[in-house]
């Protein structure tokens, strides 16, 4: 029901505006966004029987901090109302909403899943205009809506017209990004570059596939179900996130690697996996300042949640490890200068201990392995494609930073499994709609459990798969090379919206500055 968001936040308007004390203000947000944190986040936790009991406290930990968050606009409106006046406030509200959002995207405890423009990826005329301004840019749109919707309401209940201009403004913040929309699918021209993607989706028990054992049938179903999507013609085949829990390429693992690398070359196909990875260091080497020490003495090692390519006929092997960590799931936040939490705060599979990624990372995949030319008409050789991990897929300017080096296409590998059957994995399915439309690029999904899919750069869904089935999916994926408005200039909309709120922070400073020098 994404067109409600149009009008949602008319009461809390209300109230807001006939609040005067900062505590009443703070307080009434608070609870407002508790329960709308409730009703969007109540899965973080699992609530599966085998769920780890620190998921579930960090779930409840979350529905309790993340309200706090929402205190960031209502106090920068206060200060606002305080300086000049309820109007202005409440015409700048937007831009302290969104000053909020891309904190809280840049900071250690980052989580940015309600940020609101995430709320419309079912209204696929509405989001077009995403190419230009992005999700936050939604977000302005979407409060903006809400305010002269509000002030339409208030008047109408002084002198009973509700056909003001204010209620002209809130139709114009509707109906124009809707007629851009609808044109820009009508007149959109696709690329004629298509190259055939298989995702393979294992179903395989989070919790269980981290205890030792079974590698080998974990392989073999995964090379069976490649082996179907080979058999429909893909030609670049897509495992989902730590689709094999070992530190595959250690050394520990000859057999299994020769396997992988046999297939490919059989089959002629590029794989790209979700993937354990560790780098080993000894007496005598550099040691990065982020390697932990590991149990033998004197070596320390480095770990990421990654993403790794396999090319025919080749023994190397493409990385990039994940940059945007989970909180707490993850990565502790501030482990580096507090070191003990890494060691109090731990799941039980083991996987909050990853180091972050160094840097983007597009993987080139060179085409004239094929004997046939798999991409008709195209006269480049290499492929550019992105491979990002989970939750970095609701970055909006991170994935525009991929694109902007070169990416073609965006890969999501992604374990969604551990919330079993609930409303996050369809949430975290539907953002990568934006990511494509923002970008205009392909989004292709290989889920653990589900939800799977292609997402063409309008943001249709053209295949999809059911939660937790074992299958594969295989389809045509349209390749594109230019840039949006957004991708090269991803940060205008947030930037802009902090620099308003730092100014009106700067002007209470300098008021507080005058009452202590008396001047």
């Amino acid at each position: 029901l994404p067109y409600f968001i149009f009008g949602a936040l008319v009461p809390y308007l209300f109230v807001l505006e006939e609040r005067d004390g900062l505590a009443e203000i703070n307080r009434f947000t608070y609870f407002t966004m508790f329960i709308f944190n409730f009703i969007t986040l109540y899965w973080v936790g699992s609530w599966t029987p085998e769920t780890d009991p620190f998921l579930m406290i960090a779930g409840i930990a979350l529905l309790f901090f993340n309200p706090i968050l929402f205190l960031i606009p209502s106090t920068l409106y206060y200060i606002c109302k305080k300086i000049f006046n309820r109007r202005v406030a409440l015409l700048l509200f937007p831009l302290f909403w969104v000053t909020y959002e891309y904190a809280y995207s840049i900071t250690e405890f980052r989580f940015p899943w309600l940020v609101l423009g995430h709320s419309l990826p079912f209204f696929n005329s509405y989001i077009q205009i995403a190419e230009i301004i992005g999700t936050m840019g939604l977000t302005i749109l979407i409060l903006y809506t809400n305010i002269f919707f509000y002030l339409s309401a208030k008047a109408y209940l002084n002198t009973k017209k509700i056909f003001g201009l204010n209620f002209l403004f809130a139709a114009v913040l509707l109906i124009l990004p809707i007629i851009y929309g609808v044109i820009k699918v009508n007149t959109f021209t696709h690329s004629n570059e298509k190259i055939r993607i298989g995702l393979i989706q294992p179903n395989l028990n989070p919790w269980d596939k981290w205890e030792a054992g079974n590698l080998q049938d974990q392989l073999e179903m995964y090379l069976e179900l490649s082996s179907k999507a080979v058999g429909e013609g893909a030609k670049i085949l897509i495992w989902p996130e730590t689709a094999l829990p070992r530190y595959l390429l250690s050394g520990n693992y000859p057999a299994e690697v020769s396997r992988i690398h046999r297939f490919i070359n059989n089959n002629n196909v590029f794989l790209i996996t979700g993937m354990p990875d560790a780098n080993f260091y000894y007496k005598g080497d550099e040691i990065p300042e982020d390697a932990k020490p590991s149990a033998t003495e004197g070596v320390f090692y480095t770990s990421y949640n990654s993403v790794l390519m396999f090319t025919p006929d080749s023994r190397e092997v493409q990385k990039y490890g994940k940059i945007k960590l989970v909180p707490f799931g993850e990565k502790v936040p501030l482990v580096e200068y507090i070191p003990f939490l890494g060691d109090l705060i731990k799941w039980n599979v083991g996987i909050t201990s990853w180091n972050v990624g160094k840097d983007t990372v597009i993987f080139k995949l060179p085409l004239n392995h094929f004997h046939e030319k798999i991409i008709p008409g195209r006269i480049k050789d290499t492929l550019n494609a992105a491979g990002v991990v989970c939750i970095e897929s609701i970055y909006p300017g991170f994935i525009s930073a991929f694109v902007k080096k070169g990416a073609e296409f965006i890969a999501v590998v992604t374990n969604d499994s551990w919330y079993g059957n609930s409303s996050g994995p369809y949430q975290h399915k539907e953002f990568s709609v934006l990511r494509a439309i923002e970008n205009r690029r392909s989004v292709v999904r290989a889920a653990n459990g589900g939800i799977s899919c292609i997402i063409d750069p309008l943001g249709n869904t053209l295949i999809d798969s059911k939660m937790f089935v074992r299958t594969f999916l295989v389809g045509d994926v349209e390749i594109r090379c230019d840039l949006t408005f957004y991708t090269k200039n991803p940060l205008i909309i947030p930037i802009i919206s902090s620099a308003v709120s730092l100014w009106i922070l700067g002007l209470v400073f300098l008021t507080w500055l005058k009452k202590v020098l008396k001047i």
